[in-house]
């Protein structure tokens, strides 16, 4: 017999075992003792709204019969080696789930990828972190499994699309990651688990007769009139297809000038800029958790989510946070030398001492006048000059430039910096001159707002580390709202964050699934018929 409940219950018997299994058996009136009982949770999220933090929790249990999965869906990948082949540029989550689809529907996926595989990338991050040496095909943002891999792995989206995010996550569970991914409202993986995962998505890949090329840059496309045929790499090498799959990334920005070099139409596009906030984590605790000294051991570290309206010049633009990585680290993220850009990640117990956020600022084309020049790369270029900024200002090295929160605010070089998570090191300066007036005035104005939102957020015991310049594509590749189709070259099909279609791992893995289907329906399952 299978029963369900909603509950209430305290950290302690939401995150212990053998409480929750007691507070269910109570909540059924089912003595304590009842032999073959069990009892799991299939929906979690904690209410830290009143002064005594609550776990909600959708429970199910089990008397007298075995539970079944909470796997719904279980893909069949057939061998697809002799099929159709079909191009993937980029081996994120896009194009990592574009190539999963494909094989479902029959169709050989070639997965070209600019970087090294999980294991190789882990020899240049170390190079970045430790030397300032900035690998421009293998870094934090390049190679097997793109940024998604070594961030903090959130899976949480603003999607509606429920049962195809439901797909997703189950993806996600078959090859490695926890089950506790379907239960909480706010699932992450963690960086430390994600490069396995990723792992085993490309064997899958391979077991079923697709291919993955490591080390293989796309320099130039194939074009017979208004068709994409395939792409040219770095070697001269022509790959061909029955069509392409972009999913290149936010930060590839030679894909880019290609595209906008063979007059392939691009939009330049909006997107946000700021920097890193760290607090210490038990900070952050103490002001989500109303708690006097830590979080204990059963509450997970805290995230906040915090936005502002904010007036300069008589134009209003938000401020907001983005990437919020409780118990997590900071990392420099350049995909260049000569550039400085940092991102946020946490491990799978998030247990850092730190805190950190991105904190940003919308940027609006009619915020860049003097940038117009560049067409639709002008986001790109006013990107790239503010990191190219940072860079010069922490030393020409990957030392980021830093300046703690309130100091920033009354315009002082802070006599001293915090500890950090970032492992480069930190340089005390004005961020003011890293920063662009517009983006320094307003994230100025929503500091001292959010300490009246968080009692305690706005204080010297946080520190700004810049520049955060990587949170969506500053370019957008057009496509057909239907058909997921270039509007003018047929066959390519734009995907996932550097085409500015999603946001994040399952967003990205969604908008790969999408495109795989609507490239297989058009143009291989018509040729094949």
């Amino acid at each position: 017999m299978k029963q369900t409940f909603s509950l209430q219950l305290s950290p302690e018997e939401a995150y212990d075992d053998l409480l929750f299994k007691q507070a269910v058996l109570k909540k059924a009136g089912v003595p304590a003792e009842t032999a073959q009982t069990f009892a799991r949770q299939t929906r979690r999220s904690i209410d830290a709204r009143g002064r005594k933090v609550l776990v909600n929790v959708e429970a199910e249990l089990f008397i007298n019969e075995t539970p079944g999965s909470l796997l719904d869906h279980f893909p069949t990948y057939g061998n697809v080696a002799n099929a159709d082949p079909i191009l993937i540029v980029g081996a994120g989550p896009a194009g990592l789930f574009a190539a999963l689809r494909a094989i479902e529907l029959g169709v050989k996926p070639i997965l070209i990828e600019r970087g090294k595989d999980v294991r190789a990338r882990r020899r240049d991050l170390a190079a970045i972190n430790k030397e300032g040496i900035v690998h421009p095909d293998s870094n934090y943002c390049f190679g097997e499994g793109g940024a998604g891999t070594y961030s903090d792995g959130k899976l949480y989206t603003r999607s509606k699309k429920r049962g195809d995010i439901r797909r997703i996550m189950e993806i996600l569970v078959a090859h490695g990651a926890t089950e506790e991914i379907l239960v909480d409202a706010h699932p992450h993986i963690g960086t430390n688990k994600l490069p396995v995962l990723v792992a085993k998505l490309r064997e899958t890949i391979l077991n079923a007769g697709g291919e993955v090329l490591f080390e293989t840059r796309v320099e130039d496309l194939i074009l017979e009139g208004n068709e994409i045929r395939g792409v040219i790499t770095q070697n001269g090498d022509p790959i061909k297809g029955m069509g392409v799959i972009l999913a290149t990334g936010h930060s590839a920005r030679d894909i880019f000038e290609l595209l906008h070099r063979k007059q392939v139409l691009i939009e330049a596009k909006p997107f946000a800029l700021g920097v890193r906030i760290e607090h210490s984590q038990t900070l952050i605790d103490r002001i989500q958790y109303h708690c006097a000294v830590d979080r204990g051991p059963y509450l997970p570290a805290s995230a906040y989510s915090l936005v502002q309206q904010t007036n300069y010049k008589g134009v209003q633009r938000g401020v907001f946070s983005f990437c919020m990585c409780p118990g997590g680290f900071i990392v420099p993220a350049a995909t260049s030398p000569g550039e400085l850009v940092v991102n946020g990640m946490s491990p799978s117990r998030r247990d850092s001492k730190f805190a950190n956020s991105g904190m940003v600022v919308s940027v609006e084309l009619e915020d860049l006048p003097e940038y117009q020049k560049y067409g639709p790369l002008a986001a790109m270029h006013f990107q790239a000059e503010v990191e190219k900024r940072a860079w010069e200002l922490g030393g020409k090295n990957q030392v980021a430039p830093a300046q703690r929160m309130v100091d920033f605010v009354n315009k002082k070089v802070s006599g001293s910096l915090l500890d950090t998570s970032y492992q480069p090191g930190l340089e005390a300066v004005e961020m003011r001159e890293v920063l662009p007036d517009f983006i320094a005035a307003r994230l100025a104005m929503a500091f001292e707002a959010f300490g009246q939102k968080m009692k305690g957020y706005y204080t010297n015991e946080a520190q700004l580390i810049g520049v955060e310049s990587r949170t969506s594509s500053p370019v957008r590749i057009p496509r057909d709202k239907e058909s997921f189709e270039h509007p003018q070259i047929k066959r390519l099909y734009p995907c996932g964050e550097g085409a500015g279609y999603a946001g994040g791992i399952v967003s990205a893995a969604m908008d790969g699934e999408r495109c795989a289907e609507r490239l297989v329906e058009r143009y291989v399952m018509r040729h094949g018929a």
